[in-house]
Formats: C-alpha cells, structure tokens, sequence
C-alpha cells in the first residue's frame, strides 16, 4: 500500500510539472497599436489668383468748382456741365475661400476717362470789353484711378456649375489728372457783336494727384470652367470720393492765387467684366 501511494504520488507530480512546462511554452499577447491614417495636406487649399477686363457702360462726376482770382479776392463759380467718359478697365489680385458660401480678396483694378466741360460768365473776355459780352469755355482733361481694395463675397450655392455671389469692397483709389486745358469765346450781346468770334485766349491748369477713399458693390456668377479654373462674369459699382482736381493757371499764381483751383465730385463707375479665377487646390 505504501509503494502504491508513492506511485501514485510520483505520477501526480509529474503531470504537475509537464502542465507548468506547457505553460511557460505560451507567450503573452502582444499589441500592436494601428498607425494613425495618413492624410495629406493641402497646402495652397483655399487660394485663388483672379484677373478680369471690364466695359465701363456709365461714368459720371459730380459738381466741378473752382476759384476766380483778381490779386485781392477770392470768388468762387461752378462748372456749367461736367462729363467724363471712358470705355475698358482692368483688375487682378489673390484671395482665400474661407468657407463654401464666404471668400475675400485683394485686387487692384483701374480705368482712365476723358473729361469735357464748360464755364460761363457774365464778365466780357475781350479786350478792349464790349458792353455786353459775355464769355465762355470749353475745358478737357483725361483722368486715370488706380483702386486698391479689399473684397468679400457670398456665393449662394452651386446650381449646375454655376455659382451666385454678391460681395462689397472699400479701399482707396491714387487719381490723376493731367493738365486741364482751356479755350476761352466771346459771347455775343444783344447790342454789341464779338469782334472776334472765336478762340479769345487759352491756358492751361496742371492737373492734381492724390489718393481718394472708394468703395464698390459687386454682383454676378461664376461658372466652373473645369475642377481649377472658373468664368468670372460680373457686374461692378465703383465710387470715388471728389477732391482737387486742377491748380492754378500761370497769370492767376503769379499774382499770388495759392491751393488748388478746381475741385470735382465724386467719381461714378458701372462696369461689365470678365474674368478668370484660378484655385490652387
């Protein structure tokens, strides 16, 4: 019975230690943590370049004023008519789409007009002066605005490649005027004839440089030509505050006349233009 027990005993402890051997065969589990996705970044997302020409269908200036000087006295008088015409204007400049429905820009854009008006007076411009002469003149000048301005815009969604937007701008514009020319006529009277009819006298007026506040309303669609490129087509409202305009003429600063002698309105704008917008996607 005792050998019987320490066979048995033996057999037990020997089935112990082939378990244990077994056990220590497996090793534990090892994790192996998923390496995050890879997503590649879009450096130039978001940025666009833009360029565009435009029509100027409608141009007007406001009230043109100047100043008469006699050696004492300053008197003041307005311009008769004022008009100014002009045809094509041009503009580029970079932006960012913040959102699907909001973007701002940068853009410089410009245009130059053709300037005519006249001038009357009660006062004869011949000498010696006839009793009741009056006199009269025509004027011209060009004038170029170059406009720095910063943009935003709404698109209001995307129909078929086709996308809405409105926007708004403000900024300022250099203007400059070239010299203002003047040719002066007699004007008949009731009573005495202009001795010489046409051309009395003509001067010239150097034209004034200097930046001007200016903001723009905008609306039109733009129409995805492919995946970068897209039609800009549009309609702009450019307003440009009025300041001086010509200075004085040779004879009225040699007799001490200072500032400027001409100031105009503000300056009116209505544009058609096209362009291309590029997106660095």
């Amino acid at each position: 019975m005792r050998f019987t027990q320490r066979i048995m005993l033996a057999l037990a402890a020997s089935v112990g230690t082939l378990g244990a051997a077994q056990a220590a065969d497996y090793d534990p589990p090892i994790y192996v943590e998923q390496a995050a996705e890879y997503v590649p970044v879009e450096v130039g997302s978001g940025w666009y370049l833009r360029g565009d020409v435009g029509y100027v269908f409608d141009a007007s200036i406001g009230q043109v004023d100047y100043r008469t000087y006699d050696g004492f006295t300053y008197d003041a008088a307005s311009f008769d008519t004022q008009d100014i015409s002009t045809d094509f204007s041009w503009g580029g400049g970079f932006g960012y789409r913040f959102t699907d429905y909001f973007r701002a820009d940068a853009t410089v854009d410009g245009f130059r007009a053709d300037f005519s008006g006249t001038t009357s007076s009660a006062t004869s411009c011949v000498q010696p002066p006839a009793d009741d002469t009056t006199c009269r003149s025509e004027d011209n000048s060009e004038v170029s605005a170059v406009s720095v301005m910063a943009n935003g815009y709404v698109d209001l969604g995307t129909y078929v490649g086709i996308t809405p937007y409105v926007g708004a701008g403000i900024g300022y514009s250099y203007v400059s005027w070239s010299a203002l020319n003047n040719s002066t006529y007699c004007v008949d009277g009731a009573v005495d004839a202009c001795a010489t009819p046409g051309v009395v006298s003509t001067t010239q007026h150097g034209g004034v440089d200097g930046w001007r506040f200016t903001y723009a309303l905008m609306a039109g669609f733009a129409y995805d030509l492919t995946q970068n490129f897209k039609l800009d087509v549009g309609y702009k409202y450019r307003q440009i505050d009025g300041g001086d305009m010509f200075a004085w003429d040779a004879g009225s600063a040699g007799l001490g006349a200072t500032g400027a002698q001409g100031t105009s309105g503000d300056i009116k704008t209505h544009e058609f233009k096209v362009g291309l917008r590029y997106e660095l996607w």
